[in-house]
Protein backbone atom coordinates (compact mmCIF):
# COMPACT_ATOMS: atom_id res chain seq x y z
CA UNK A 1 0.00 0.00 0.00
CA UNK A 2 1.56 3.57 -1.49
CA UNK A 3 0.95 6.35 1.58
CA UNK A 4 0.74 9.94 0.56
CA UNK A 5 2.08 12.00 3.29
CA UNK A 6 0.82 15.96 2.87
CA UNK A 7 3.00 18.96 4.13
CA UNK A 8 0.37 21.76 4.17
CA UNK A 9 3.09 24.36 4.26
CA UNK A 10 4.26 22.37 0.94
CA UNK A 11 0.81 22.91 -0.58
CA UNK A 12 1.38 26.56 -1.98
CA UNK A 13 4.67 25.46 -4.06
CA UNK A 14 3.08 22.09 -5.00
CA UNK A 15 0.04 24.03 -6.66
CA UNK A 16 2.70 26.29 -8.30
CA UNK A 17 4.91 23.33 -9.47
CA UNK A 18 1.75 21.96 -10.94
CA UNK A 19 0.37 25.30 -12.87
CA UNK A 20 4.18 25.63 -14.37
CA UNK A 21 3.71 21.74 -15.41
CA UNK A 22 0.09 22.43 -16.97
CA UNK A 23 1.26 25.43 -18.80
CA UNK A 24 4.55 23.55 -20.22
CA UNK A 25 1.48 20.69 -21.43
CA UNK A 26 -0.45 23.48 -23.19
CA UNK A 27 2.53 24.65 -25.16
CA UNK A 28 3.75 21.70 -26.09
CA UNK A 29 0.34 20.52 -27.27
CA UNK A 30 0.03 23.83 -29.04
CA UNK A 31 3.46 22.66 -30.83
CA UNK A 32 2.31 19.29 -31.52
CA UNK A 33 1.97 18.74 -35.90
CA UNK A 34 -0.77 18.94 -36.93
CA UNK A 35 -2.38 15.43 -38.70
CA UNK A 36 -3.34 14.93 -42.09
CA UNK A 37 -4.88 12.32 -43.47
CA UNK A 38 -5.34 11.31 -47.19
CA UNK A 39 -9.24 11.69 -46.78
CA UNK A 40 -8.66 15.35 -45.40
CA UNK A 41 -9.70 18.02 -47.89
CA UNK A 42 -6.25 19.59 -46.18
CA UNK A 43 -4.29 16.90 -47.93
CA UNK A 44 -2.51 18.40 -50.75
CA UNK A 45 -3.83 18.20 -54.20
CA UNK A 46 -0.23 17.47 -55.89
CA UNK A 47 0.27 15.05 -53.38
CA UNK A 48 -2.71 13.16 -53.50
CA UNK A 49 -2.38 12.82 -57.16
CA UNK A 50 0.61 10.01 -56.81
CA UNK A 51 0.28 6.77 -56.92
CA UNK A 52 0.46 5.20 -53.36
CA UNK A 53 0.50 8.94 -51.42
CA UNK A 54 1.87 9.17 -47.90
CA UNK A 55 -1.34 7.79 -45.82
CA UNK A 56 -0.71 10.63 -42.74
CA UNK A 57 1.61 13.78 -43.11
CA UNK A 58 2.59 15.87 -40.10
CA UNK A 59 2.72 19.35 -39.94
CA UNK A 60 4.21 22.48 -38.34
CA UNK A 61 2.50 25.49 -39.78
CA UNK A 62 -0.12 25.84 -42.26
CA UNK A 63 -0.59 24.66 -45.96
CA UNK A 64 -2.65 26.71 -48.02
CA UNK A 65 -4.71 25.93 -51.41
CA UNK A 66 -2.38 28.12 -53.26
CA UNK A 67 0.92 25.79 -52.42
CA UNK A 68 -0.62 23.58 -55.76
CA UNK A 69 1.20 26.03 -57.44
CA UNK A 70 4.84 25.00 -56.23
CA UNK A 71 8.13 23.95 -57.94
CA UNK A 72 10.69 22.05 -56.04
CA UNK A 73 14.50 23.26 -56.09
CA UNK A 74 17.18 20.43 -54.96
CA UNK A 75 20.59 20.14 -55.28
CA UNK A 76 24.33 19.42 -53.42
CA UNK A 77 24.52 19.86 -49.67
CA UNK A 78 28.41 20.70 -50.87
CA UNK A 79 27.51 23.72 -52.91
CA UNK A 80 29.59 26.07 -54.26
CA UNK A 81 29.08 30.13 -53.84
CA UNK A 82 27.46 30.00 -57.77
CA UNK A 83 24.91 26.94 -56.96
CA UNK A 84 23.96 28.94 -53.29
CA UNK A 85 23.95 31.98 -55.35
CA UNK A 86 21.33 31.08 -58.08
CA UNK A 87 18.93 28.89 -55.75
CA UNK A 88 18.36 31.90 -53.60
CA UNK A 89 18.09 33.73 -56.20
CA UNK A 90 15.94 31.17 -58.37
CA UNK A 91 13.87 30.65 -55.16
CA UNK A 92 13.25 34.56 -54.43
CA UNK A 93 12.05 34.96 -57.94
CA UNK A 94 9.36 32.38 -57.75
CA UNK A 95 8.41 32.99 -54.40
CA UNK A 96 7.95 36.65 -55.61
CA UNK A 97 5.56 35.75 -57.93
CA UNK A 98 2.99 33.35 -55.53
CA UNK A 99 4.89 30.51 -56.71
CA UNK A 100 5.42 28.01 -53.53
CA UNK A 101 9.20 26.85 -53.63
CA UNK A 102 9.28 22.98 -51.65
CA UNK A 103 12.76 21.59 -50.63
CA UNK A 104 14.18 19.42 -48.29
CA UNK A 105 15.68 21.84 -45.40
CA UNK A 106 19.32 20.34 -46.12
CA UNK A 107 22.31 21.89 -45.72
CA UNK A 108 23.74 23.80 -49.10
CA UNK A 109 20.99 24.36 -52.25
CA UNK A 110 18.02 23.64 -50.21
CA UNK A 111 18.60 26.00 -47.36
CA UNK A 112 19.75 28.17 -49.75
CA UNK A 113 16.10 27.86 -52.34
CA UNK A 114 14.11 28.21 -48.47
CA UNK A 115 16.45 31.26 -47.40
CA UNK A 116 15.31 33.18 -51.13
CA UNK A 117 11.80 32.55 -50.97
CA UNK A 118 11.23 33.82 -47.09
CA UNK A 119 13.60 37.15 -48.08
CA UNK A 120 10.81 37.42 -51.48
CA UNK A 121 7.90 37.19 -48.82
CA UNK A 122 6.70 34.09 -50.33
CA UNK A 123 5.67 30.62 -49.61
CA UNK A 124 8.02 27.88 -48.83
CA UNK A 125 7.41 23.59 -47.47
CA UNK A 126 10.54 21.80 -46.15
CA UNK A 127 10.06 17.88 -46.17
CA UNK A 128 12.04 16.20 -43.78
CA UNK A 129 13.27 12.60 -43.76
CA UNK A 130 12.40 12.77 -40.08
CA UNK A 131 9.53 14.08 -37.73
CA UNK A 132 9.18 17.49 -38.02
CA UNK A 133 9.93 18.50 -34.26
CA UNK A 134 13.51 17.10 -35.59
CA UNK A 135 15.01 19.20 -36.96
CA UNK A 136 18.17 18.15 -39.43
CA UNK A 137 20.43 19.57 -40.20
CA UNK A 138 20.22 21.37 -36.33
CA UNK A 139 21.98 24.44 -37.85
CA UNK A 140 19.01 24.84 -39.46
CA UNK A 141 16.47 25.44 -36.29
CA UNK A 142 16.19 28.67 -36.83
CA UNK A 143 15.62 28.16 -40.49
CA UNK A 144 12.89 25.67 -40.09
CA UNK A 145 11.11 28.63 -37.67
CA UNK A 146 10.93 30.84 -40.30
CA UNK A 147 9.61 28.54 -42.29
CA UNK A 148 7.09 27.23 -39.95
CA UNK A 149 5.82 31.06 -39.49
CA UNK A 150 5.72 31.13 -43.84
CA UNK A 151 4.56 28.04 -44.69
CA UNK A 152 5.29 24.36 -43.43
CA UNK A 153 7.32 22.02 -41.74
CA UNK A 154 5.90 18.41 -43.82
CA UNK A 155 6.96 14.70 -43.27
CA UNK A 156 5.34 11.49 -43.63
CA UNK A 157 7.02 10.29 -40.48
CA UNK A 158 5.77 10.91 -36.41
CA UNK A 159 7.12 13.03 -34.35
CA UNK A 160 10.24 11.89 -32.36
CA UNK A 161 11.01 10.01 -35.64
CA UNK A 162 15.42 10.57 -36.18
CA UNK A 163 16.88 11.04 -39.65
CA UNK A 164 17.84 7.50 -40.43
CA UNK A 165 19.59 7.39 -44.21
CA UNK A 166 16.97 5.29 -45.39
CA UNK A 167 14.06 7.48 -44.89
CA UNK A 168 15.14 10.53 -47.74
CA UNK A 169 14.41 8.10 -50.08
CA UNK A 170 10.62 8.58 -49.13
CA UNK A 171 10.96 12.06 -48.78
CA UNK A 172 12.46 13.13 -51.92
CA UNK A 173 8.92 11.13 -53.48
CA UNK A 174 7.07 13.32 -51.39
CA UNK A 175 9.60 16.82 -52.49
CA UNK A 176 8.78 15.31 -55.98
CA UNK A 177 4.99 14.81 -55.74
CA UNK A 178 3.87 18.12 -53.80
CA UNK A 179 4.99 20.15 -56.77
CA UNK A 180 4.93 20.55 -60.23
CA UNK A 181 7.97 20.77 -61.46
CA UNK A 182 11.72 19.77 -59.94
CA UNK A 183 15.05 22.53 -60.43
CA UNK A 184 18.08 20.33 -59.64
CA UNK A 185 20.42 23.28 -59.02
CA UNK A 186 24.20 21.72 -58.57
CA UNK A 187 24.36 18.09 -58.07
CA UNK A 188 27.43 15.51 -58.18
CA UNK A 189 27.48 12.62 -60.06
CA UNK A 190 25.51 10.65 -57.86
CA UNK A 191 24.11 13.22 -55.66
CA UNK A 192 20.62 12.37 -54.18
CA UNK A 193 19.20 15.08 -55.78
CA UNK A 194 19.24 12.95 -58.85
CA UNK A 195 17.09 10.49 -57.37
CA UNK A 196 14.46 13.24 -56.42
CA UNK A 197 14.73 14.44 -60.30
CA UNK A 198 13.86 11.12 -61.48
CA UNK A 199 10.76 10.31 -59.00
CA UNK A 200 9.57 13.72 -60.76
CA UNK A 201 10.38 11.86 -64.08
CA UNK A 202 8.55 9.04 -62.80
CA UNK A 203 5.32 10.98 -61.42
CA UNK A 204 5.38 12.89 -64.40
CA UNK A 205 6.60 15.74 -62.94
CA UNK A 206 8.73 18.85 -64.99
CA UNK A 207 12.50 17.74 -64.49
CA UNK A 208 14.70 20.96 -65.16
CA UNK A 209 18.27 21.47 -64.47
CA UNK A 210 20.47 25.05 -63.93
CA UNK A 211 24.43 24.38 -66.19
CA UNK A 212 27.17 24.77 -64.31
CA UNK A 213 30.92 24.65 -65.19
CA UNK A 214 32.28 22.41 -66.93
CA UNK A 215 34.97 21.82 -64.80
CA UNK A 216 33.17 21.72 -61.55
CA UNK A 217 31.82 17.96 -59.47
CA UNK A 218 29.47 19.21 -58.26
CA UNK A 219 27.34 19.99 -61.49
CA UNK A 220 28.40 16.86 -63.75
CA UNK A 221 24.82 15.71 -62.55
CA UNK A 222 22.47 18.92 -63.34
CA UNK A 223 24.44 19.07 -66.90
CA UNK A 224 23.75 15.12 -67.38
CA UNK A 225 20.37 15.68 -66.73
CA UNK A 226 20.28 18.78 -69.38
CA UNK A 227 21.86 15.71 -71.82
CA UNK A 228 19.19 13.50 -71.34
CA UNK A 229 16.59 15.93 -71.93
CA UNK A 230 15.83 18.11 -68.51
CA UNK A 231 14.74 21.63 -69.38
CA UNK A 232 17.60 24.11 -69.48
CA UNK A 233 16.83 26.86 -66.54
CA UNK A 234 18.72 30.02 -67.26
CA UNK A 235 15.86 31.94 -64.78
CA UNK A 236 12.85 31.67 -63.51
CA UNK A 237 10.74 32.81 -66.56
CA UNK A 238 12.67 29.65 -68.10
CA UNK A 239 10.76 27.46 -65.04
CA UNK A 240 7.01 29.04 -66.08
CA UNK A 241 7.68 28.53 -69.31
CA UNK A 242 7.47 24.83 -68.65
CA UNK A 243 4.07 24.47 -66.90
CA UNK A 244 0.72 23.72 -68.55
CA UNK A 245 -1.05 27.31 -69.64
CA UNK A 246 -3.72 26.47 -66.49
CA UNK A 247 -0.59 27.04 -64.12
CA UNK A 248 1.15 29.80 -65.79
CA UNK A 249 -1.86 32.21 -65.81
CA UNK A 250 -1.86 31.73 -62.20
CA UNK A 251 1.94 33.17 -61.86
CA UNK A 252 1.56 36.84 -60.42
CA UNK A 253 3.49 39.75 -61.25
CA UNK A 254 6.52 40.48 -58.89
CA UNK A 255 5.64 41.94 -55.90
CA UNK A 256 5.34 46.19 -56.52
CA UNK A 257 7.37 46.42 -52.89
CA UNK A 258 9.84 44.56 -54.21
CA UNK A 259 13.32 46.59 -54.23
CA UNK A 260 15.47 47.68 -57.24
CA UNK A 261 17.87 44.28 -56.33
CA UNK A 262 15.10 41.77 -56.41
CA UNK A 263 13.71 43.34 -59.46
CA UNK A 264 17.33 42.69 -61.41
CA UNK A 265 16.79 38.66 -60.92
CA UNK A 266 14.46 38.93 -64.23
CA UNK A 267 18.12 38.38 -65.49
CA UNK A 268 20.38 35.81 -66.48
CA UNK A 269 20.93 33.65 -63.14
CA UNK A 270 24.61 33.79 -63.66
CA UNK A 271 24.71 37.56 -64.29
CA UNK A 272 21.79 40.16 -62.84
CA UNK A 273 23.76 43.14 -64.13
CA UNK A 274 22.44 46.61 -65.33
CA UNK A 275 23.25 45.79 -68.81
CA UNK A 276 22.04 42.25 -68.99
CA UNK A 277 18.57 43.50 -68.16
CA UNK A 278 18.79 46.45 -70.40
CA UNK A 279 18.95 43.89 -72.84
CA UNK A 280 16.45 42.17 -71.86
CA UNK A 281 13.77 44.79 -71.25
CA UNK A 282 14.72 45.94 -74.93
CA UNK A 283 13.96 42.63 -76.19
CA UNK A 284 10.72 42.07 -74.21
CA UNK A 285 9.54 45.39 -75.89
CA UNK A 286 10.28 44.33 -79.36
CA UNK A 287 8.34 40.99 -79.26
CA UNK A 288 5.80 43.47 -77.61
CA UNK A 289 5.65 46.09 -80.42
CA UNK A 290 5.18 42.58 -82.86
CA UNK A 291 2.02 41.81 -80.96
CA UNK A 292 -1.22 43.36 -81.41
CA UNK A 293 -5.22 42.64 -81.16
CA UNK A 294 -4.73 40.05 -83.99
CA UNK A 295 -3.46 36.71 -82.73
CA UNK A 296 0.05 36.17 -83.93
CA UNK A 297 2.14 33.07 -83.91
CA UNK A 298 5.09 32.57 -81.50
CA UNK A 299 6.78 30.81 -84.88
CA UNK A 300 6.51 33.78 -86.88
CA UNK A 301 7.70 36.03 -83.58
CA UNK A 302 10.86 33.87 -82.90
CA UNK A 303 11.31 34.45 -86.89
CA UNK A 304 10.38 38.49 -87.11
CA UNK A 305 12.53 38.99 -83.75
CA UNK A 306 15.57 37.13 -84.97
CA UNK A 307 15.91 35.80 -81.25
CA UNK A 308 16.47 32.10 -80.04
CA UNK A 309 13.37 30.19 -79.82
CA UNK A 310 13.96 29.50 -75.89
CA UNK A 311 14.84 33.42 -75.04
CA UNK A 312 11.86 34.45 -77.00
CA UNK A 313 9.26 32.07 -75.37
CA UNK A 314 10.95 33.06 -71.90
CA UNK A 315 10.25 36.50 -72.72
CA UNK A 316 6.62 36.12 -73.72
CA UNK A 317 5.58 34.13 -70.40
CA UNK A 318 7.34 37.70 -68.39
CA UNK A 319 5.20 39.81 -70.61
CA UNK A 320 2.35 37.15 -70.13
CA UNK A 321 3.06 37.03 -66.41
CA UNK A 322 3.02 40.85 -66.29
CA UNK A 323 -0.47 40.99 -67.66
CA UNK A 324 0.65 42.74 -71.15
CA UNK A 325 -0.19 39.82 -73.49
CA UNK A 326 -2.64 37.12 -73.32
CA UNK A 327 -1.70 33.48 -74.61
CA UNK A 328 -4.37 31.85 -76.83
CA UNK A 329 -4.61 28.31 -78.34
CA UNK A 330 -1.81 27.28 -80.31
CA UNK A 331 0.94 29.67 -78.91
CA UNK A 332 -1.33 32.66 -80.18
CA UNK A 333 -0.42 35.84 -78.54
CA UNK A 334 -2.63 38.95 -78.38
CA UNK A 335 -1.47 42.90 -76.44
CA UNK A 336 -3.56 43.17 -73.12
CA UNK A 337 -4.46 46.91 -73.95
CA UNK A 338 -4.02 48.59 -70.46
CA UNK A 339 -6.97 51.39 -69.26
Amino acid sequence: MAVCYTDFHSVGPTDEAMNITRERIRTETGRAPRQIALGDTGYPVNLREIQAPPERLYVRGALAEDDALAIAIVGSRAATPYGLAVAERLGADLAARGVTVVSGLARGIDSAAHRGALRAGGRTIAVLGSGVDVIYPPENRQLAGEIEGRGALVSQFAAGTRPLAGYFPARNRVIAGLALGVVVVEAAERSGSLITAGLAGELGREVMAVPGPLTSPQSVGANRLIQDGAALIQGWEDVVAQLPLRWRDQVKPMHATMGATQAGCRDNLARGHHAGRDVEDEAAGRLLRMIGEEPVGIDSLIERSGLAAGRASALLVTLEVEGRIRQLAGKRFIQVRLP
